[in-house]
């Protein structure tokens, strides 16, 4: 049997993409055709597109004046913010790689970050943990510390040199969130960028697209839908950095917005409102979702009952491959994350790296024009995400398992270092945790494989569990062992308040995982 590719195309070369430009410079484009349009909002807050032009200018001029080269980094942790979109725009504009950080990061983490990637400037809250950052003077954000960023600024109408950018160049350096150990920086050409902006007309974006961005600036998953709307000339909406349900509904009412990208966990408590149906949200194109698993009967509900269509991305924020579910115009395809994106090369792979045929269970690698550069000072971990055909093509690694069925969408199994290996057999924690959700007194649950003597490794629950619900531990664990096959069997399951989760909503296995191991609890003797 033939090896199993799904292909809608050769990986595009530069020319198959519309010509490159650069982001900072559309942005000046649309403040010249629509000064007075409005481009970004926060609160009671606004901006125009002349003024947004204009500061972004302010910025990069000042990047500039302080020594500020091309190619060199400046970094961000800090809540989203107009004062960001600005810093965003001026680095790029002064033809700096923007890094930036999450506002959850821990000072060990930010100093290691910051260091990392070379920053020459670290705009921040007042907030933000303190830490020596020599090479990289504070500029604060929200003004309340010792140089404010008003201050920090060069007067208005100041100008930047011009910076002619490759597409090749770095446009940022996104870390990855660390759930598996110390934060990675990702390294995403311009290119890369323009190529989310290049698809961005298929999904309705234009000048009178309202896009509501309820996390962070830190997130690539943000950023594939916030780059797209400022670059087709539409505005964003800048939602409050704790999230609540119910105030982000009456926002994209207010505001009559067309798309938005939220993560399941948050379309799961929108959908949970009771009050939902009493939103007026007629005005949306086009919903996207990314990030985490996206549950087929969330994804029905929100078909069912919200207007506009309804995208889900698969993909990395290393780029590869890349798979894309409309899943308005797939229904029947809502246990999938779609199929491979136009131009996108994915296969599926063993544990040894050969690749395997149709309908087989593997590893899913990836390539694009959408790729990253690699991971900033870690050549040797670049080395060890990709993989080369036998043509000497380079893809990305995805670390999931998945299978391609006879349509060529994508179903996911699990995490490659999340898989279970217990007494020889593959066990799927998403297996047991579609199981676990079946209960009724189960609000929320993840499956993880920890140490066993008899077995090597054994899956454990940890279970969020419905207000009032009277089951035990013990009760919810003998259910399940019921329902799955005898390598599946729990054998551990403890009650939380709720998971630890990251920004962007994924589960943090590893923390469950160290939990677990802090309390020295017994797993039993496993799947016997």
């Amino acid at each position: 049997m033939a090896p199993f590719m799904i292909q809608t195309s050769t990986p595009p070369a530069p020319s198959a993409l519309p010509p490159f430009q650069a982001i900072a410079d559309i942005i000046a484009r649309h403040a010249a055709a629509r000064p007075l349009q409005t481009a970004l909002v926060q609160g009671q807050r606004s901006v125009t597109w002349g003024q947004l032009d204009a500061m972004v200018d302010r910025v990069a001029a000042s990047l500039q004046r302080d020594g500020l080269k091309p190619g060199q980094s400046v970094a961000v942790c800090a809540a989203n913010s107009l004062e960001y979109a600005a810093v965003f725009l001026g680095g790029l504009r002064a033809g700096a790689a923007v890094a930036p950080l999450s506002t959850h990061s821990s000072p060990q983490q930010l100093a290691t970050m910051v260091a990392d990637c070379g920053a020459r400037h670290f705009f921040v809250d007042a907030d933000v943990p303190a830490f020596d950052t020599p090479a990289a003077p504070r500029v604060f954000m929200d003004g309340n510390g010792s140089l404010p960023f008003r201050q920090w600024l060069l007067p208005e109408l100041s100008r930047p040199r011009r910076v002619e950018v490759a597409p090749g160049a770095p446009f940022n350096i996104i870390y990855s969130s660390g759930t598996t150990g110390t934060p990675k920086g990702i390294v995403q050409p311009h290119a890369m960028r323009w190529g989310h902006v290049a698809r961005a007309e298929s999904y309705g974006y234009g000048p009178e697209s309202v896009t509501l961005i309820a996390t962070s600036l830190c997130s690539n998953t943000t950023l594939v839908c916030f780059f797209p709307t400022l670059a087709k000339g539409g505005t964003v909406v800048l939602a409050p950095p704790k999230f609540d349900a119910s105030s982000w509904l009456a926002l994209a009412e207010q505001h009559r917005v067309t798309h938005t990208m939220l993560v399941p966990v948050q379309y799961q408590r929108i959908m949970a409102l009771e009050e939902f149906d009493d939103y007026n949200l007629s005005s949306f194109v086009m919903k996207f979702c990314t990030s985490a698993p996206f549950l087929a009967d969330l994804k029905a509900d929100v078909l069912a009952r919200w207007p506009g269509g309804l995208v889900e991305f698969y993909g990395m924020t290393e780029g590869g491959g890349s798979c894309i579910l409309e899943a308005h115009n797939f229904p029947h395809k809502l246990h999938t994350v779609g199929k491979p994106g136009e131009g996108h090369d994915m296969r599926v792979l063993d544990e040894d790296g050969v690749q395997l045929p149709h309908g087989s269970v593997g590893e899913v690698v990836g390539r694009s024009g959408a790729m990253m550069t690699g991971y900033h000072n870690q050549s040797a971990k670049t080395r060890e995400a990709e993989w080369y055909d036998a043509a000497g093509q380079r893809y990305i690694r995805t670390g999931d398992i998945g299978r391609f069925d006879e349509e060529g969408f994508l179903t996911l199994m699990d995490r490659r270092k999340d898989m279970v290996i217990s007494g020889g057999f593959n066990i799927y924690p998403s297996d047991i945790e579609a199981v676990l959700r079946q209960h009724p007194a189960v609000a929320d649950a993840a499956v993880i494989g920890v140490p066993s003597k008899e077995w090597g490794e054994t899956p454990v629950a940890y279970v969020v569990p419905v207000t009032e619900a009277t089951a035990t531990a013990q009760d919810i664990r003998a259910w399940v062992n019921a329902q799955v096959g005898k390598t599946q069997r729990l054998s551990g399951l403890c009650f939380t308040l709720e998971l630890p989760r990251s920004e962007i909503g994924k589960v943090l296995k590893r923390q469950l995982r160290d939990q677990w191991a802090r309390m020295g609890m017994d797993a039993g003797a496993g799947p016997a």
